[in-house]
């Protein structure tokens, strides 16, 4: 048994270039992949204090020394590379998700900051760079007076 379903010239369930490029995906291929991102991405999170914007990024494997990080007006960089050395003797990869490769994060900072005064450092994996606020950047009180 069937049932009827109205037609509506102006419904499109899906555009055609993501249906032509799901036919083409290898069901094995990682998730970044599969998504549409290119290359090596590290995770990102960026959040503001009174005094500074804190960025953090996921780098699990990565060295200290195998990182650049740089500012340039308003624009943090952050380059590096997750390395791998393993190889695998007798037998074959049945699946390889994890990260390898050089990769590139770059993020305007929502406001003036003192590059010079910048820190950076690694622990469990994550990198925490710190990037001082300006001082035209901080939020200023303005004592509300009664007359």
């Amino acid at each position: 048994m069937s049932s009827l379903i109205r037609w509506d010239p102006f419904f499109r369930s899906e555009p055609l270039t993501n249906a032509v490029d799901r036919l083409f995906e290898s069901p094995f291929a990682p998730v970044w992949r599969r998504a549409g991102m290119s290359g090596v991405d590290a995770a990102m999170d960026m959040y503001e204090t009174e005094e500074s914007f804190v960025v953090k990024i996921s780098a699990p494997g990565v060295k200290p020394e195998d990182v650049q990080v740089s500012v340039v007006g308003d624009k943090l960089t952050v380059r590096g590379e997750f390395k791998s050395d393993e190889k695998i003797e007798n037998g074959q990869y049945l699946c390889r998700e994890l990260a390898r490769g050089q990769f590139t994060r770059s993020v305007t900072l929502p406001g003036v900051v003192r590059a010079d005064n910048a820190k950076a450092e690694f622990e469990n994996g994550i990198l925490t760079i710190a990037i001082p606020k300006a001082e035209e950047a901080k939020p200023k009180v303005v004592k509300v007076m009664s007359k």
